[in-house]
C-alpha cells in the first residue's frame, strides 16, 4: 500500500486554518495578559509587607493578629460592620490588625493594613466578589515574617478554607465568628432544591467547617446554642460586636431632620418608619410592608423607608405594589454611614425590625444610639440586644401586635421621648472597645494554648 504524502510545511494555510490560529492566538494572548495582570495586582499586594512594615508603634504585649474574611467595604453588611468595628478598636487598644478582604472593582477605599485579594464574579451575585485560594495562599511566605499571634475568619467560603490552610503552614491557631445563620436563608437563593435537604446540608457544613477550627466566637447566645444543637464541640464564646458611640452620639456634617426630608421631597408633617440593614429575603421586610396598611389606617402620612441594596429588592417593589401600599414606601438604597444614614436615623420617628434569622442586629444599637425609638421582634441575637422599655418596644411576630406598638409610639410623643432618651442611656453600654477587650482575652488565651501544645 503506498505511504501518504505529508504535505510540507510550507505549503499554504486554508482560510478556515487561519481563522482557528488567530482565534487560539488572540485566546492565549488574553489569558497571557490576564495571568500578567493577576500577578501584577498580587506582586502590589505583596508590597505591602514591606520589612518596615513589621516595625510597628505596637506596645510591648500587644497582639498580632490576622484576619480573613469573604467580604468587606465598599460591601456593605453586618459582617463588613463588625470587622470594621473590631479592627479600629483593637488597634485604640494597642494590638496590630492585618485584614485580608476581596478587591472590588468600584467604590473601594485603601486602608492602612488592609490587603485586597484579586477576585472572580459569583454567578448570579452582582454585589460580592470571591478572592482567588491560590492568590491567598501564595501570602504564605510574607505573613510568614510578620508573627502573626493567630488567624481569625469572618466568613465560610474562600476565607475559611485559606484561613485553616494558612493556620496550618504558618503554625497559628485558627479562629472564626460564626456571623450568619446559613440555614435560615440558603432556601432563598437556591430555589431548585428542596428546603428541607439545604437546611441539613448547610448545618453539617457548619459542624465540618467549625470543628476545623481551635475555637469560636457566636454574636450572640441564641447563635452560641444554635451550633451546640448542631453538634460542634469546638469551644465558643459569645462575644458581640459593640458599637462606635462617637460616630453615632455626634454629628458628623450630616443632614438635619428637615434636610433630610426635603432631599427626598417627605411632607414635613409625614411620619417615618425606617429600615436599616440589606435588602435581603431572610430579612423579613415584606412582614414590614405587610404590616403598613394597618398603620396607614390611623396614621395616613406614614412613610416607610427602606435603605440598603440586595437581591430581595425587586421583589419587595413588587410585594409593596401588590399590597397597595407602593406611594408610602421609599426605597432609598444604600446610605453613607457619616453622614446620610445618620440623618435618616434622626428624621425617623420609628425604627422598625423584623428579622428572624439575625445573628445580632447592630442596626438596632444604631437607632438608640441617634435616639430612635425601636419597635422590633425579639427572636435569635435579637433575644440578646433588645430590653423591654429600653429604648424599645418588642412586638409579637405578627401584623396586628407590631402595626399596633408603632401606633400607638406614633400618637405619644410622651413615650417616644421616654424610650429615646433611655436608647441612648441603653445603647453606651455596647461600647465597641469593652467587646473588643473580651476579644482580645480570647485571643491570648487561644495564642497561650497553643503555644502550650507546640511545647510539648
Amino acid at each position: 500500500m503506498p505511504q501518504r504524502r505529508r504535505p510540507y510545511l510550507s505549503s499554504p494555510l486554508s482560510d478556515p486554518e487561519l481563522a482557528a490560529l488567530t482565534q487560539l492566538a488572540n485566546g492565549n494572548a488574553l489569558h497571557l495578559q490576564r495571568e500578567a495582570d493577576r500577578k501584577a495586582r498580587l506582586a502590589s499586594t505583596l508590597t505591602l509587607f514591606h520589612p518596615a512594615a513589621s516595625t510597628t508603634n505596637m506596645p510591648q504585649g500587644g497582639m498580632k493578629v490576622l484576619m480573613i474574611s469573604d467580604v468587606y467595604f465598599p460591601r456593605v453588611n453586618g459582617v463588613s460592620t463588625s470587622i470594621a468595628s473590631f479592627h479600629g478598636a483593637l488597634e485604640r487598644l494597642g494590638h496590630s490588625v492585618t485584614l485580608i478582604c476581596p478587591d472590588y472593582p468600584v467604590g473601594q477605599v485603601d486602608e492602612p493594613g488592609v490587603l485586597r485579594i484579586p477576585t472572580r464574579r459569583v454567578p448570579g451575585d452582582p454585589e460580592d466578589r470571591m478572592m482567588r485560594y491560590r492568590d491567598l495562599l501564595a501570602l504564605a511566605p510574607s505573613l510568614a515574617g510578620e508573627a502573626f499571634d493567630l488567624i481569625h475568619v469572618h466568613t465560610p467560603f474562600t476565607a475559611h478554607y485559606a484561613g485553616v490552610a494558612l493556620g496550618r503552614r504558618l503554625g497559628l491557631p485558627v479562629i472564626a465568628t460564626y456571623h450568619t445563620l446559613f440555614e435560615e436563608y440558603v432556601h432563598h437563593y437556591i430555589r431548585w432544591l428542596p428546603r428541607r435537604w439545604l437546611r441539613l446540608a448547610a448545618r453539617r457544613l457548619s459542624v465540618h467547617q467549625c470543628q476545623q477550627l481551635d475555637a469560636l466566637v457566636a454574636p450572640s447566645r441564641a447563635m452560641q446554642e444554635t451550633l451546640t444543637r448542631y453538634g460542634v464541640t469546638t469551644p465558643s464564646t459569645v462575644i458581640p460586636t459593640g458599637l462606635s458611640l462617637e460616630s453615632f452620639c455626634h454629628p458628623q456634617g450630616a443632614q438635619d431632620d428637615s434636610d433630610f426630608r426635603a432631599h427626598y421631597d417627605l411632607p414635613t408633617d409625614a411620619r417615618l418608619l425606617l429600615y436599616v440593614g440589606r435588602a435581603a429575603f431572610e430579612k423579613n421586610i415584606d412582614f414590614l410592608i405587610d404590616m403598613l396598611p394597618q398603620v396607614l389606617a390611623e396614621h395616613p402620612t406614614a412613610r416607610l423607608i427602606i435603605t440598603g441594596e440586595g437581591p430581595a429588592h425587586d421583589s419587595l417593589v413588587r410585594r409593596a405594589q401588590e399590597v397597595g401600599v407602593a406611594e408610602s414606601v421609599l426605597f432609598l438604597g444604600y446610605l453613607d454611614r457619616h453622614g446620610p444614614l445618620q440623618a435618616a436615623y434622626r428624621a425617623a420617628d420609628v425604627f422598625v425590625f423584623a428579622s428572624r434569622t439575625e445573628t445580632q442586629g447592630l442596626v438596632l444599637l444604631e437607632a438608640m444610639a441617634l435616639g430612635t425609638p425601636v419597635v422590633s421582634t425579639a427572636m435569635m441575637g435579637t433575644l440578646d440586644v433588645l430590653k423591654e422599655g429600653e429604648g424599645c418596644l418588642i412586638a409579637k411576630d405578627n401584623h396586628d401586635d407590631f402595626a399596633a406598638k408603632v401606633n400607638r409610639l406614633l400618637r405619644d410623643n410622651a413615650l417616644c421621648q421616654q424610650l429615646a432618651k433611655r436608647a441612648q442611656a441603653y445603647a453606651a453600654s455596647w461600647h465597641e472597645d469593652a467587646k473588643s477587650a473580651e476579644l482580645v482575652s480570647l485571643y491570648r488565651q487561644i495564642a497561650a494554648e497553643s503555644l502550650a501544645r507546640g511545647s510539648k
